[in-house]
């Protein structure tokens, strides 16, 4: 953590930015170029915009829930085939911390339509492909927005489970998902192993999962969120296991981390693929993150994993995985050896208010001060390179 950085302004720093929705995740998106270039300034920059750490974020943008806690730092990509970068942070709620470890591929849906609005990539008439390099798994993702009339549309008919209403579509195809954080479909190179007594499932596709069957938890698998939440017994049992799949899949001590998630899976109960109860990992999450669903939708392949298991018998290339708020369903696209070339989904986003957060200067010295005096460490151990230099907008009021 570097030493404390005063602002230039004795009172409030004025940060352009846009509050949008993605899929079933909801974030203030900002400019690179309109935060501290370096990770603890813009970290303690991020956690004061969000209201943490605070349960309910009454001073901040955050809601009180780990879906409303997210961030999203758009620039333009120095990499020759992609248009711009996004770098994920998810801010912590109960204490000051930063995790830059996952993606979210429900924030990522607004990806797309906050560049070309941003003006980092010109709109092409009727569609825009938008090259996405996420930073958190070093990988790319195609995101197709509508753009009638040079125009983002955010209307249309597309409903997706845990969205009320109808909105325009937005196609993501992940073309480099396979390994994310670990290098390898299989960290372990097993589709099966026993941790505690318990079969599991170790892979990493957009997002390292550890994956079990809800009947060796005595669980029907399609218990309600809250119910989940409350059996303190069962979240004890499953941190256990998952900290050991961390060790294991090479992550190291993921306690206090949001990597691995865990999936919690059992046969299909309204016609999809299989069923999923997607922990973050200390709540189930009110329907499923978009990675998580790839995840379980590429392991469910995969002979001999807990999630083949689960599959129901004739399901072909779209696998549905059932959740809590309804289906997500996954396009599986194979090649001809039978391994997965990409996989593709349809996300909704909304552009819900543009301007400029307050944050407190005050706020940011505490913090600041927090973290010199021994207070928790607000930015992640396993977080990617720094972001590069700001360009000295009207935004950028923290010295680097």
């Amino acid at each position: 953590m570097s030493a404390p950085t005063r602002p230039l302004h004795p009172k409030a720093l004025r940060i352009p930015c846009v509050l949008m929705r993605g899929g079933t995740s909801r974030g203030p998106f900002f400019l690179e170029s309109d935060l501290p270039a370096e990770p603890g300034a813009r970290d303690r920059v991020l956690l004061a915009a969000m209201g943490s750490p605070h349960l309910l974020q009454l001073d901040g943008l955050g809601g009180g829930n780990s879906l409303t806690s997210k961030v999203a730092i758009v620039s333009r990509s120095c990499r020759p085939d992609a248009d711009v970068d996004y770098l994920f942070a998810q801010v912590a709620i109960d204490r000051a911390h930063v995790d830059l470890g996952p993606n979210c591929g429900n924030m990522l849906s607004a990806v797309g339509p906050f560049a070309i609005e941003a003006g980092l990539v010109p709109a092409a008439e009727g569609e825009t492909v938008v090259r996405i390099h996420n930073r958190n798994t070093a990988s790319l993702i195609e995101a197709t927005v509508q753009t009638p009339g040079g125009l983002v549309d955010y209307d249309g008919a597309t409903a997706i489970d845990g969205v009320a209403g109808t909105a325009a579509p937005v196609k993501l195809s992940f073309l480099e998902a396979v390994g994310s954080k670990t290098g390898a479909l299989l960290p372990t190179g097993l589709a099966r192993e026993e941790i505690d007594g318990i079969p599991v499932t170790l892979v990493d596709y957009a997002m390292p999962m550890l994956l079990v069957s809800a009947g060796d938890f005595g669980l029907a698998g399609d218990e309600m969120p809250t119910v989940l939440d409350a059996d303190a017994m069962l979240l004890a049992r499953l941190e256990g296991i998952r900290r050991e799949a961390g060790r294991r899949m090479g992550l190291g001590d993921v306690a206090g981390r949001v990597i691995p998630k865990v999936g919690v899976l059992s046969p299909a109960r309204r016609g999809g693929s299989l069923t999923s109860r997607y922990f973050t990992p200390d709540r189930c999450h009110r329907s499923h993150a978009v990675t998580g669903a790839l995840c379980v939708a590429v392991a469910s392949r995969i002979g001999g994993s807990v999630a083949a298991e689960m599959l129901s018998p004739g399901t072909d290339s779209l696998v549905a995985v059932e959740h809590p708020s309804g289906t997500i369903q996954i396009d599986l696209s194979l090649d001809a050896a039978g391994q997965v070339a990409r996989a593709s989904l349809v996300r909704t986003a909304r552009r819900i208010f543009e301007g400029n957060v307050i944050v407190p200067a005050s706020t940011i010295l505490a913090l600041a001060e927090r973290a010199e005096t021994g207070g928790e460490q607000t930015h992640d151990d396993h977080a990617p390179p720094s972001l590069q230099p700001a360009d000295g907008r009207s935004g950028q009021l923290l010295p680097a």
